[in-house]
């Protein structure tokens, strides 16, 4: 089996972290009561009783735990070395300085000088309380890492270690590292797919929850896909391989999950630029609380003390937390229900969508066209046309030429490709069948080759109404009949259309079908005729894109390599699970079901994150405003006074709330119609 790498490096450093902070807890609890026991009248061992023993008990216990915690004074080292002072400088300098003076307080204290500094102005238990605190708020972000990271390791266990193949009629047991594209295995009840593959023979049906979130399990029949780390249920299956490795879906729910987490997203950037300029503003701000309070009289401990609360305070751990912790929790959430944000900006951006562009093949629809019926003429007749129709639509990719192929073998036709066949201008194909051009397409396409008779031309409206999408042929310059094609609509397309209105976005249905027929399939599925766009080639549908951009933001949901140019266009591109590999390289979202209400899903969910980042920015905004003035002693002429300790704690206790926020999406279900409302208007993909 081919190994991925989940681990995130502070998901990694969880252990690490835990063991500091529990070392850290057995040095700060004895300094703590060193600390409150002269006010608190508590009993103290006689040998303490003293300044200098006082004082040194301190530095004891300080010390150790201050070494245990260096990682901080590295980090503000390599900060300041590459002059962009952040978080780990605040909470050195904070840290340091109190340690510092603690062990001036206690040199002095040797010297009968400054005894009370020693024990009450300035303790040095206020540079452990820092450095345990803030392992406290870095433990908890690992921890959020970790819950990801977490999920995607068990994803992976599911995976079996080996696979049973199918050599020269010979069950074989091999590592999954060994498994080929093209090889036969067999997945027997109960057992666990260990790579993607199709289901050449049998039939059964498979629980993907752990992959897709779908809870029902899923039939599966002869030329049905499967996925590794999916379970088969019922019957055993005989399936050919056709993705393994680093290209199966498993391995991209793991990359996509990835670096959602290592990329950024527009708001994650507004706080890191504001970091760069709030760090450097909170120091500047700190040295001038120190001399101001110098200049008024007040003692070196009081002004010193005031300078620390201010670095304290300001510390921007509740600001650096804000999008990150958030954008990790929200993919992590998606990637369990099967929706998977390729980057932080799109799992932000896609809550802000005004238009949703919906294309109809294998999105609204299932797919799998199918021929409904062959009207041939006097001089062709209908199984004539359909071989010829098969011979032509041979060289095409398109669902309906794939249609006309298995109508034309289920009636016993030998199909075979007519030559010199090229995509003519507009919907269709032409080629040569015994010198003559023959072509098939839409009515615009069939019209430069030929006038359609008033009996196919009333047949063909007739399909239209119907919803049947007809197909036109001609040749040597004559009608040759029409075939027409339809498709059966998802289940759940009428109510996921529904539940996008309900978000207040303007759903758009995108096709190349006739005018009458996507009227047809509009209406089945909840659209008036204004919010259906017919008869648009493959080539135009990113100039449609392009021209709903004016009005707002505009996502593409697409399946195909037809649809690949606008989902690449579009602010957001999303691409269903089941669809070609170029429509899911050029999309922005990845749908695993294949299901159109996970569309609606990622709009919550998008917004959802959105909403808890914005709300942790503003907290931890608010915080800044009301507490630095605290610290730095403004209120001082009321009794109010902040010391560096409660500072500290303050610190750790908005990084805890802004973390504590961010989890509550753990518990988000996206699939729930209840957190429907407008969108906020924004920016596009791509602004700040």
């Amino acid at each position: 089996m081919q190994h991925f790498d989940v681990t995130a490096p502070d998901a990694a450093g969880v252990p690490a972290l835990r063991q500091r902070l529990v070392f850290s807890l057995c040095f700060l609890a004895p300094l703590l009561y060193l600390g409150a026991a002269p006010a608190a009248g508590l009993p103290l061992p006689g040998f303490l009783a003293g300044a200098p023993g006082y004082g040194l008990a301190q530095l004891a216990l300080a010390l150790p735990l201050c070494w245990a915690n260096r990682a901080f004074f590295c980090g503000a080292w390599q900060e300041l070395r590459r002059g962009a002072p952040g978080m780990d400088t605040l909470v050195a300098l904070g840290a340091g300085a109190a340690l510092l003076y603690g062990v001036f307080a206690v040199g002095m204290s040797f010297s009968g000088d400054s005894a009370g500094a020693a024990r009450q102005d300035l303790p040095v238990s206020c540079a452990a309380m820092i450095l345990t605190l803030v392992t406290l708020g870095k433990l908890l972000e690992a921890f959020c890492h970790g819950k990801t990271t977490g999920a995607l390791q068990s994803l992976l266990r599911l995976t079996p270690e080996t696979a049973c193949l199918l050599r020269d009629g010979q069950e074989v047991s091999v590592p999954v590292a060994e498994v080929c594209v093209g090889d036969l295995f067999v997945v027997r009840p109960g057992g666990w797919v260990p790579v993607d593959g199709e289901v050449t023979e049998g039939s059964s049906t498979v629980d993907e929850a752990a992959l897709t979130g779908a809870h029902a399990p899923v039939d599966k029949a002869p030329g049905s896909a499967v996925s590794a780390a999916t379970r088969n249920v019922d019957s055993a299956l005989t399936c050919r391989a056709t993705h393994v490795g680093q290209d199966t879906t498993l391995a991209q729910v793991v990359r996509l999950v990835q670096n959602a987490d290592a990329a950024k997203a527009p708001l994650t950037q507004t706080a890191d630029r504001l970091g760069r300029v709030f760090v450097p503003g909170v120091i500047a701000l700190a040295t001038v609380t120190f001399v101001v309070w110098l200049l008024l009289g007040q003692t070196l401990p009081f002004a010193l003390a005031r300078a620390i609360s201010v670095l304290l305070i300001g510390c921007p751990c509740a600001l650096g937390l804000a999008a990150p912790v958030a954008v990790l929790v929200g993919s992590g959430v998606g990637a369990r229900r099967g929706i998977l944000f390729k980057t932080a900006a799109s799992l932000v951006s896609t809550g802000r969508t005004h238009t949703l562009l919906l294309d109809k093949t294998g999105t609204i629809t299932t797919g799998a066209p199918t021929v409904t019926e062959v009207i041939g003429t006097r001089k062709v007749p209908a199984k004539f046309l359909l071989g010829m129709a098969a011979g032509l639509e041979a060289q095409s990719e398109d669902p309906l030429a794939h249609a006309v192929l298995q109508k034309a073998q289920a009636e016993g036709i030998t199909v075979r490709p007519l030559p010199g066949c090229t995509a003519g201008p507009g919907q269709g194909l032409q080629g040569r069948l015994a010198g003559k051009v023959m072509a098939g397409g839409s009515a615009e396409f069939i019209a430069a080759h030929c006038a359609l008779t008033p009996d196919l031309a009333e047949a063909g409206a007739r399909l239209e109404e119907a919803g049947v999408t007809p197909l036109y042929f001609s040749l040597d310059g004559h009608p040759a009949g029409l075939i027409g094609i339809s498709e059966d609509i998802k289940p759940t397309s009428k109510a996921a259309i529904a539940q996008l209105q309900a978000l207040g976005l303007q759903v758009v249905l995108l096709t190349g079908d006739a005018p009458a027929a996507a009227r047809h399939l509009g209406r089945l599925v909840g659209l008036t005729e204004t919010q259906v766009l017919a008869g648009v080639p493959d080539a135009g549908k990113a100039d449609e894109v392009r021209r709903l951009q004016a009005q707002g933001c505009v996502a593409m949901v697409g399946d195909g390599v037809h649809a690949a140019p606008a989902l690449a266009l579009a602010d957001t591109g999303i691409a269903l699970g089941a669809g070609g590999d170029l429509a899911q390289c050029a999309a922005d979202v990845v749908l695993l079901r294949s299901d159109l209400t996970d569309v609606p899903a990622a709009v919550r969910l998008s917004r959802a994150v959105a909403q808890t980042i914005r709300q942790n920015l503003f907290w931890a905004f608010l915080y800044n405003a009301v507490c630095i003035p605290l610290a730095a002693g403004l209120f001082y002429g009321f009794g109010v006074l902040l010391s560096p300790v409660v500072a500290a704690a303050a610190m750790s206790l908005s990084s805890l709330c802004v973390v504590a926020n961010a989890l509550r999406l753990d518990r988000f279900d996206p699939l729930d119609p209840a957190h429907d409302a407008p969108p906020d208007p924004s920016p596009r993909k791509g602004d700040a």
